[in-house]
């Protein structure tokens, strides 16, 4: 902290604002955190409890005095909360300001130029690598593998007869020559193999195996008999 405390000290700012607010973060660093820079408001003004603003490798504090410098308040924001900063200069000093994701706005201003670079440099940094590692997890996500696609061979139809539907098949028993007998062999068939032959040439007909004109004509020369 000591030897953070001299990087950070510049003839901009006060040693004693300075020291106060180091002995008070010195309780509140996480594990593996490291204060950047800390800036001190610096009024036209005497200021004598004056905000300032520290940047951590983990997050942006911001410390104002409460109870007359009895006390003080401390508002911290993660950097994968930051969404941008800026800083803005003017005649009297400059005002560095930073935005949340939730699109909170906070700003510090009267901060002398020169610290209000450094705090703008330092955020910049801090935002980029966490862009630079979101990116490169996003990188080395497991690649999504598109499943096989087995091809089946198809068996080639070679009898018209395996899709004909069952409906419309008739058992080989019951499908005779369309073709009439003769005068005697009718006369020799008794009235009930007369009537069962009349109703092969119907199942014929209605199957399409025969033509309408066929079948009267087969019918005709049956009812002969009957």
């Amino acid at each position: 902290m000591i030897d953070n405390l001299k990087k950070i000290l510049n003839e901009d700012q006060d040693p004693k604002a300075i020291e106060k607010i180091t002995a008070k973060l010195a309780n509140m660093l996480m594990s593996n955190e490291e204060v950047g820079y800390i800036a001190v408001q610096k009024k036209p003004a005497v200021t004598i409890l004056p905000d300032s603003i520290v940047v951590t490798n983990k997050r942006i504090i911001l410390c104002k005095p409460k109870n007359l410098g009895l006390s003080m308040e401390f508002v911290d924001y993660d950097w994968d909360d930051i969404g941008g900063a800026f800083v803005k200069e003017g005649l009297l000093g400059s005002d560095f300001s930073f935005s949340t994701k939730s699109e909170l706005t906070h700003t510090v201003d009267y901060l002398p130029k020169n610290q209000a670079r450094k705090l703008y440099t330092y955020a910049k940094e801090q935002l980029d690598k966490l862009k630079n590692t979101v990116s490169s997890v996003s990188q080395e996500a497991t690649p999504i593998i598109e499943p096989a696609i087995e091809e089946v061979e198809t068996e080639e139809v070679t009898s018209f007869a395996e899709i004909i539907p069952s409906t419309q098949l008739i058992p080989d028993t019951e499908i005779e020559s369309p073709v009439p007998h003769g005068e005697k062999m009718l006369k020799d068939l008794s009235k009930e193999e007369l009537f069962e032959k009349l109703q092969n040439y119907k199942k014929l007909l209605d199957n399409g195996l025969i033509l309408q004109g066929e079948y009267d004509k087969l019918k005709a020369e049956i009812l002969q008999y009957l």
